[in-house]
């Protein structure tokens, strides 16, 4: 005996919510199926979670230099991680029962709790119960990746998800990986309180930005006192006593660093290994992640894959995009394609960056005629009040179309001004556009037309 729905979607991560809705809105019978925390990656292990920590560290930062703003605090700033972790748990479990009370309020929708296995392309089993659907959504996300490096068996690490379960303050964090996670976390421990050093294996941090984004990320994580370790090969793990050595090759500094923990940030793995999608016949790339068409349809017809587990982006905010592309392609006749989206992301660390669009190698690489401007956060007068002139501006314009082909926004508030670029670059409107606008005093954003004043020819 089975049960027959108009869709099933699997994973309640940020694509699949507001696709069920979409659909029960529209009459249409959904089952949602979670197999642990309602919300996914973003909400339980993700962006939620860590911006609230990254909250109470930046709090913990400014009281420090209290001093410098005209106040004295009484002795040391210390943090009490037990109630940094409170802090971060209420906010990431209420925004988790937000979700599930939503979708089990949803009329048309039934909520199933359970792993789901694929029986057949339109049949899925989920705690014995059998269920079908002309259309099935996969929507599984990603985990962290745990590399085959010598050691990794014997001695214990951290991921980003079993760092939301600690309360107490490591005494020395190695984190293996300097990319996006890794610096996030970095910074953040470090304004705890904790040690940290982190082991790169590529030549320098970020590495998929351009080398000036990434030297000045460094300068600025260094200045904090992280401990930055980059060309790193051989990475391995060894237990020492009640500490971890992290060894490495390198050309300079020692072989290897000891710590009380390591976290490893290293990349993300969706979880599609265990769905039975052999039986459904869905094709999945070496690296495990579903492939997929420009409107996200796998190469079986009925079935789609959105989120992370179909490797067209790792963000919450791409994800979200995926379920509009389908719910408007599907219900609106629409014909929406991930290939229309532009580039754009953001590291929380503080300053944050904001990036959108192409690099600059990216743009080299492309050998059109470019105009090219970069103004520091120090010529900003919103920055110097605030007392955080770290950072740039930089912006790239296609010299014959004046159309904007990229931008770094590295300093106080560039995660959010980036969007007034974004937008225009969406609205496919000239550079000139942001130039002529009048913007409000005092803001990083006022500064955009200053920058775009300022372009010059890129040999």
């Amino acid at each position: 005996m089975s049960r027959h729905f108009d869709a099933i979607i699997i994973g309640t991560g940020q694509a699949g919510p507001s696709l069920a809705a979409r659909f029960a809105a529209a009459g249409m019978t959904v089952a949602i199926i979670e197999r642990s925390k309602f919300g996914g990656t973003c909400v339980n292990t993700g962006c939620i979670p860590t911006k609230t920590l990254v909250a109470s560290a930046y709090a913990a930062h400014v009281a420090r230099r209290g001093a410098e703003y005209g106040f004295v605090g009484n002795g040391d700033v210390r943090v009490d991680m037990k109630r940094v972790k409170a802090r971060k748990d209420e906010v990431s479990g209420r925004s988790s029962k937000a979700v599930e009370e939503w979708l089990r309020g949803l009329k048309n929708c039934t909520v199933i709790q359970g792993h789901a296995r694929f029986q057949s392309s339109h049949t899925v089993v989920v705690n014995d119960e059998v269920l079908q659907a002309d259309k099935v959504f996969i929507n599984v996300g990603g985990r962290a990746s745990v590399p085959a490096m010598p050691g990794i068996h014997e001695a214990p690490f951290l991921t980003n998800s079993s760092m939301m379960d600690i309360g107490f303050l490591p005494e020395h964090l190695v984190i293996v990986g300097g990319s996006y996670v890794g610096l996030e976390f970095a910074q953040m421990y470090r304004r705890f309180g904790s040690e940290v050093t982190i082991v790169e294996k590529g030549p320098r941090l970020i590495g998929r930005e351009d080398e000036d984004v990434s030297d000045a990320v460094r300068e600025i994580l260094e200045m904090e006192g992280i401990r930055i370790r980059t060309d790193a090969k051989c990475i391995s793990l060894a237990k020492r006593d009640s500490r971890i050595a992290v060894g490495m090759e390198c050309d300079e500094g020692p072989p290897e660093v000891v710590g009380t923990h390591v976290l490893l940030a290293v990349g993300r793995t969706p979880n599609t290994n265990d769905l039975g999608l052999d039986r459904a016949g869905v094709a999945t790339d070496q690296r495990g992640y579903i492939i997929v068409d420009d409107q996200l349809q796998t190469n079986v017809p009925g079935i789609w894959a959105l989120g992370d587990c179909n490797g067209r982006g790792a963000f919450t905010h791409t994800s979200y995009n995926d379920y509009e592309i389908v719910a408007d392609n599907l219900l609106d006749s629409n014909h929406r394609r991930v290939s229309d989206r532009i580039q754009a992301y953001a590291l929380f660390t503080d300053p944050p960056l904001g990036r959108c669009g192409m690099t600059d190698a990216e743009i080299r690489k492309s050998r059109r005629p470019v105009l090219a401007t970069k103004l520091p956060m120090s010529g900003v007068s919103r920055a110097v009040e605030k007392g955080e002139t770290q950072g740039f501006i930089k912006i790239s314009v296609d010299a014959e179309t004046k159309h904007i082909l990229g931008a770094a926004i590295l300093g106080t508030g560039g995660d959010e001004v980036i969007h007034v670029l974004l937008d225009v670059m969406y609205a496919k409107a000239p550079y000139t556009v942001v130039q002529r606008a009048m913007h409000i005093h005092p803001t990083v954003a006022e500064y955009l037309p200053t920058a775009l004043s300022k372009l010059e020819p890129v040999a």
